[in-house]
């Protein structure tokens, strides 16, 4: 065999323009013994057109088809590039970004909105650490159930195997950079003795109190429960059917005009007989509802996710919610604003933050800008989502 391959050269084939080359860092590892740092000279070797592509998988999302994608992307690039984030943490993985070449990385989350709430948690942990130059492009394979970010970004509402995971690397290596807007949530208990400190957030899709909080919260007590009973889309669905259906009949978020003030960039806002607002960043919500915009005549812009606005709306109660993911209504909308303050002055009512549920008393709540985060934008996937651009690559150099 070696003396058939000895005058063969690998080119690493389709995939060379994304691959870690094993020569690559062993070449590092031998220059930080050195104490040497020109990794710029050693990828310039390699080409301007390489952009390496680091895997972050979660093996237990979408009834556990991370697992079979891990494999197979093993086989497909260096397997030293593929990480399972449930056995090796985002942060740990994203610092073999610091030994390539500045602002080329790219990452593929592979996981549901939740997965990519982490990874972009460690890409904001690099900020703080200085490591700015490395901070890598996301881009999104959507398993699990919650894939409204996914969906924005032109990745779809869900992967299931349906096409080649070769086609979703060409997917990632057509894509283009933009920003994501990310947004501090920060719920401060009301009460001049209580000593806590206030419990902050970090929100990339939407807030929100009422009716689809609830669900959200009943459904993760449930799963919790019996979590082997919550494997598929289809099931998952269904239970959020029965409790959206329950909450139609027992109303437990009525009135909530009268329990909150809503104030937008300082401003009071008049509301009138509600149940549940949603504060949301990017166009989509509720698994696939182009919430902002809505449907009929009415013509609303396109809500984005990268100007620094959050468009806030409001919802009559549970059958409105399924009314509005039918396309049978439209929200009430409330406006946009920069910062968004809302104030809970009685009873407990159930909030979220980009899906994860809790039962909240009177507290106050303020949603204010953070940073942007640098994603990778699909416009080959059949989306609505028209009113997204690429960004200039300067300014993601310059990005926060």
């Amino acid at each position: 065999m070696k003396n058939t391959l000895k005058n063969e050269k690998c080119d690493f084939g389709e995939f060379r323009n994304i691959i870690i080359p094993p020569g690559y860092l062993t070449a590092i590892n031998q220059m930080r013994k050195a104490k040497k740092t020109d990794y710029e000279m050693l990828a310039s070797k390699l080409g301007k057109q390489w952009a390496p592509l680091i895997i972050l998988a979660n093996s237990r999302s979408g009834a556990n088809l991370g697992e079979g994608l891990l494999g197979e992307l093993r086989t497909l690039l260096n397997p030293v590039q593929v990480f399972d984030v449930t056995k090796t943490p985002p942060i740990k993985a994203l610092q073999l970004c610091t030994l390539l070449p500045r602002y080329s990385a790219r990452v593929l989350v592979c996981g549901g909105d939740g997965t990519v709430g982490w990874v972009l948690d460690a890409v904001d942990e690099m900020k703080i650490k200085g490591q700015e130059k490395y901070i890598p492009q996301v881009a999104i394979l959507p398993l699990g159930t919650g894939n409204d970010l996914s969906n924005t970004l032109g990745w779809g509402t869900g992967y299931a195997g349906e096409i080649p995971v070769a086609q979703v690397l060409r997917n990632v290596m057509e894509a283009d950079g933009i920003k994501l807007d990310r947004w501090k949530v920060q719920v401060t208990n009301k009460g001049y003795y209580n000593l806590r400190k206030p419990k902050e957030f970090t929100m990339n899709n939407y807030f929100s109190v009422g009716p689809d909080a609830l669900m959200a919260l009943n459904f993760h007590a449930h799963r919790e429960k019996a979590p082997s009973l919550f494997s598929s889309r289809i099931l998952n669905k269904a239970v959020y059917l029965f409790y959206g259906t329950r909450d139609c009949l027992v109303q437990e978020c009525k009135d909530l005009n009268k329990k909150v003030e809503l104030e937008l960039d300082g401003e009071r806002v008049d509301l009138p007989n509600l149940e549940g607002i949603i504060v949301l960043n990017i166009g989509y919500w509720g698994g696939g509802c182009r919430l902002w915009e809505g449907m009929g005549d009415e013509t609303y812009p396109l809500a984005r996710h990268d100007d620094g606005l959050l468009e806030v709306v409001g919802v009559y109660g549970s059958f409105h919610c399924a009314q509005i993911q039918v396309k049978l209504a439209n929200p009430f909308r409330i406006g946009q604003a920069h910062t968004v303050r809302l104030i809970l002055k009685c009873s407990m009512m159930p909030m979220q933050v980009d899906g994860e549920p809790w039962a909240q008393g009177p507290c106050t709540v303020t949603i204010t800008h953070k940073t942007h985060a640098l994603m990778l934008y699909f416009s080959g996937e059949q989306t609505d989502d028209e009113g997204s651009s690429a960004s200039d690559p300067e300014d993601l150099k310059e990005a926060e």
